[in-house]
């Protein structure tokens, strides 16, 4: 990967920063991944191990984000199905509500900003245009946004269906982003650092712990003429912008 310090190159000013929303400013996942636990512990299967149950929820989980895309909608929509396919027994009233609990967990959550995160953006949006890319469901995300108190930071924010290099050609046209000074900043390997880079623009990866396993993928290099970053923290954009 491209390793840019503020030694090799002077931070530049006027750049366009697309930043990724969950877990990338806030955490996400750790919430999915309790609830899942709770559910496979709730299901207590008798012939398949929690890892085979966690196999087919993720099969589960293409289907149902094929079908109605993200949110937590879809992921009530995918354990009620999955349940529904590994149970010897009919889903009860109280069992769906059961299952819903488990979704209806993560929703409750407070938003939970990940370290440095409000102070990086108060200082980056001093000199850059910040646009928050996410996708998933657009009522949950801006919520989640609004609730998370950052976005007075973002000049624009697009919620996407999906986050593939079409969508980030499309997006750059509508916010007339010159190539050159754009990033696309995020945690998510298939979703935030590849299209970005096959649209032509940089990228800035911030791995996560505990990124969705749907979202991994190999990191690609970046083609000659864009640049590609890893950083450890988000505070570690303050080196570079």
């Amino acid at each position: 990967m491209t390793s840019l310090t503020s030694s090799a190159r002077s931070r530049p000013i006027n750049q366009t920063l697309l930043i990724d929303a969950d877990d990338t400013l806030w955490e996400n996942n750790i919430y999915f991944e309790s609830a899942i636990s709770s559910f496979i512990s709730y299901l207590n299967h008798r012939v398949h191990t929690p890892e085979q149950v966690r196999e087919h929820l993720n099969h589960c989980e293409h289907a149902t984000i094929a079908a109605h895309g993200y949110g937590l909608r879809s992921f009530r929509r995918s354990l009620v199905a999955c349940f529904e396919q590994l149970t010897d027994a009919p889903i009860t009233p109280e069992k769906h509500q059961r299952i819903v609990s488990f979704a209806q967990s993560i929703a409750d959550h407070e938003i939970e900003l990940l370290p440095g995160v409000a102070e990086t953006l108060a200082d980056l949006a001093t000199r850059h245009r910040l646009i928050l890319v996410t996708k998933g469901d657009p009522t949950e995300q801006t919520d989640k946004l609004r609730r998370s108190g950052l976005a007075p930071h973002f000049s624009a924010v697009e919620v996407l269906p999906e986050k593939h290099n079409e969508a980030y050609l499309a997006l750059a046209d509508h916010h007339a982003c010159e190539t050159s000074t754009t990033w696309m900043i995020g945690n998510s390997p298939k979703s935030d650092i590849n299209p970005a880079l096959a649209a032509g623009l940089h990228a800035i990866f911030i791995p996560h712990d505990f990124t969705w396993v749907l979202e991994h993928e190999v990191v690609n290099q970046p083609p000659d003429g864009q640049h590609l970053l890893e950083l450890s923290a988000f505070a570690d954009l303050l080196h570079h912008f």
